[in-house]
């Protein structure tokens, strides 16, 4: 397995010489760190440090695929995991047509599923490039004059699975593009947020941090699609079959915020997190199918998940412990695989248990099919929660 790996990643790894990585891995955080991007505007002023989560640090227009829309490229002031200062890319999209609605023009924050390792597979590169798998569902915010926000929401360490992280980079990208020198957004600008399977993860955490961490924001409500909630739950459904490249990409974009989880890894576990450390989506899911590996065979204990450390970082980045202010409406596919339905039933309960506002809609199919199911109904779905329609008071789903 360890053979099919090597011939399917090293031609995509940046490293000089990864061979001598496969012989003898560094055991080392910096080593399995993403390669960092060689343009400056990515590196964020001295003393960025002091400034208000939020503060753009440097901006700039910048191409794309959407011909509708004026895109720019922003480095804003965020916080990780832990509390610390971060600087993160953000993308706006701003519709060249007048905005003729009531009120203000809305925001979307539209969070992508980037589950990625490296800074290739980030939105602000993709959506450069003109090969972004999220084009449709965007371009029909935009053909509704709604302006579009695309955070990087895994921050500077692509720390893929990581909510806090997430959580945080997302509401300072809204506050960044809303106190912009921009005349189209101000800060009585309405905010959806919506993110589906990986981008879900950002989006719930933001959806509960948004009362606390940026309570200036005027949210309007957020829409949350096939929700990874419980990583308890995953290890089974995708543990040693073609779901396998994925969870170990989580389970890494993990350790890059909670290093200490990379001290259970042995010397095949640290190998894989050489070889992943730039990878996107596609090869993780190549891996799955020609490698399919078990999270036991790469580390130092048969059972990580039953080590009280892992079992607090993974309750740490479990969304649920605090009620989101404003209305969700949370949809699932009902045949899922690998990201089991009775995830999103258990966060729904935990937000209907704090009096959160929560619809939860069972969708059809499974997690790909409820994915592609959604993409027409999202700008729907946007208008109904600016009017206030879609989520009733309380709480609507299976048993309530």
């Amino acid at each position: 397995m360890l053979a099919a790996l090597v011939t399917t990643l090293l031609p995509l790894h940046a490293q000089a010489d990864p061979f001598s990585e496969l012989i003898s891995p560094s055991h080392d955080l910096a080593s399995v760190l993403p390669t960092p991007p060689a343009d400056p505007f990515f590196t964020p002023p001295p003393g960025f440090e002091n400034t208000s989560p939020g503060t753009v640090l440097s901006a700039r227009p910048t191409g794309g695929m959407f011909f509708t829309a004026d895109a720019y490229e922003l480095l804003v002031r965020s916080t990780d995991s832990h509390g610390q200062p971060v600087a993160i890319t953000t993308t706006l999209l701003l519709p060249r047509a007048a905005w003729t609605g009531p009120g203000p023009r809305p925001l979307v924050s539209y969070n992508i599923p980037i589950s990625s390792m490296g800074y290739s597979c980030a939105p602000s590169t993709e959506l450069k490039k003109g090969v972004s798998a999220d084009v449709v569902a965007i371009s029909l915010l935009l053909a509704k004059n709604f302006a579009v926000v695309v955070p990087d929401h895994q921050g500077p360490k692509q720390a893929y699975a990581a909510g806090l992280m997430g959580g945080h980079a997302v509401l300072d990208s809204i506050r960044a593009v809303t106190h912009w020198t921009s005349p189209e957004l101000n800060p009585d600008t309405p905010v959806v947020m919506t993110g589906y399977s990986g981008g879900s993860i950002a989006t719930s955490w933001a959806a509960q941090l948004a009362s606390t961490y940026a309570p200036e924001i005027r949210l309007a409500g957020t829409i949350i699609g096939g929700e990874p909630a419980d990583y308890d739950m995953l290890m089974p459904a995708m543990n040693g079959n073609w779901g396998t490249g994925v969870m170990l990409a989580a389970a890494l974009g993990l350790a890059r915020e909670y290093p200490e989880l990379l001290s259970i890894l042995n010397d095949n576990g640290w190998r894989i997190a050489h070889m992943f450390r730039d990878i996107c989506i596609s090869q993780e899911t190549m891996l799955g199918i020609i490698a399919p590996l078990r999270v036991e065979d790469l580390t130092v204990v048969p059972d990580p998940l039953k080590l009280p450390m892992v079992q607090q970082i993974l309750n740490e980045n479990r969304p649920g412990g605090m009620a989101p202010a404003a209305p969700v409406y949370l949809f699932h596919g009902v045949n899922e695989i690998f990201v089991p339905f009775e995830g999103a039933k258990e966060l729904f309960d935990d937000w209907c248990g704090l009096g959160a506002r929560v619809r939860l809609q069972p969708f059809p199919g499974e997690h790909f099919v409820a994915g592609a199911l959604s993409i027409p109904l999202t700008t729907k779905w946007v208008e109904e929660l600016l009017t206030g329609e879609l989520v009733p008071q309380g709480c609507t789903g299976p048993g309530h």
